[in-house]
């Protein structure tokens, strides 16, 4: 199916993220057998529906979350995210269009101080109003990226050949977005 262009890609105003009911977060196979996540749990995320549509975002690598403080600590040093020099991760968007019902944001994401494009795919609801007298809107995205290119490169071998921790990172971002907040 080809891209359509719409008017209005997603709904005017400024958007940002309800922190409380959105999350920012990592999946990696690990062991070659399961799932490693983790996400951060201050972070920020802002959408312009006004103009050139545009999403922005940023997390505080110090504020990841594993089931393992070992395993943070880990994350936090030089061989991962290295939070002391590089504190945050950032995201800006570049492009924003539909492809049917499919949200597909273009844009640049800095990691360990490395910037690269990035393409995020996912979907956008609403708006709808809460009972709060709030509108809101519900966009989630993803993108798998490779965790090297962002000097991310700690690794170990497994006795069978296998690697602790596989290249490919999925990155997602579930944002209940509040407008005008």
């Amino acid at each position: 199916m080809a891209t359509t262009e719409i008017t209005q890609i997603v709904p005017a105003g400024t958007w940002a993220a309800d922190t409380v009911h959105s999350s920012i977060g990592f999946s990696v196979t690990h062991m070659g057998v399961d799932t490693f996540t983790g996400s951060f749990t201050t972070f920020e995320a802002q959408l312009s529906g006004d103009g050139e549509p545009k999403l922005t975002g940023s997390a505080r690598v110090e504020s990841v979350v594993v089931q393992d403080e070992n395993l943070t600590v880990h994350l936090l040093s030089p061989d991962f995210f290295d939070a002391d020099r590089y504190p945050e991760l950032r995201f800006e968007s570049t492009g924003i269009r539909r492809d049917g019902n499919a949200l597909i944001v273009d844009g640049e994401l800095t990691l360990k101080g490395v910037t690269l494009p990035v393409e995020l795919r996912g979907t956008i609801t609403g708006p709808v109003a809460d009972p709060y007298g709030n509108d809101r809107l519900g966009i989630n995205l993803e993108t798998t990226v490779d965790r090297n290119e962002f000097g991310l490169t700690w690794n170990a071998e497994l006795p069978n050949g296998g690697r602790v921790v596989e290249d490919e990172v999925t990155l997602t971002a579930r944002l209940a977005l509040v407008k005008g907040q």
